[in-house]
């Protein structure tokens, strides 16, 4: 069963993004050709994105092999299949990397045993719930990749459109 998602670069540095096209090429098994272009963010670096279309599983396949960059920061998207839930991963060089399951409306699913363990941790280590919570549901990577995501001056556009 095939499954589509989206693959961002938000920061590269211009030495590392060859090897990003060959990390994802080996993942998909076909030569790949990024756009890249200026990150504001973080002068220095590149962005890119990439949608890409493949085997359930794909997007933890592509997490994994750009994982081990320290200065990349990138998220994989893919969407739920007949097969498979939805996934996203998020990555900076200063958490490492964070994975979810999305339901078919793009919400974060959390299980039930992680839930449970949130709890426990806030009720023996003196943390509290909603620190753990927003552990669970990406905030810290959500906050470190925001400035990241605004694509600045110049970046290419799509537009969506639904047919009837």
């Amino acid at each position: 069963m095939t499954t589509r998602g989206v693959l961002y670069v938000h920061s590269a540095p211009r030495a590392l993004c060859p090897h990003v096209e060959w990390a994802i090429a080996g993942v998909l098994g076909t030569r790949v050709s990024l756009d890249w272009i200026r990150q504001p963010a973080s002068p220095g670096t590149w962005r890119s994105e990439f949608s890409w279309q493949g085997q359930a599983g794909t997007a933890s396949k592509l997490a994994s092999a750009l994982r081990g960059w320290q200065m990349l920061r990138f998220e994989v998207t893919s969407e739920p299949c007949p097969t498979a839930e939805g996934e996203r991963y998020s990555c900076t060089p200063d958490l490492g990397i964070f994975h979810a399951v999305t339901g078919i409306h793009g919400d974060i699913l959390i299980p039930e045993d992680r839930l449970r363990a949130a709890l426990t941790r806030a009720q023996t280590e003196q943390t509290d719930l909603e620190s753990e919570i927003a552990r669970l549901l990406g905030k810290p990577w959500d906050d470190e990749l925001e400035p990241f995501r605004y694509a600045g001056e110049g970046a290419p556009v799509r537009w969506l459109h639904q047919v009837v």
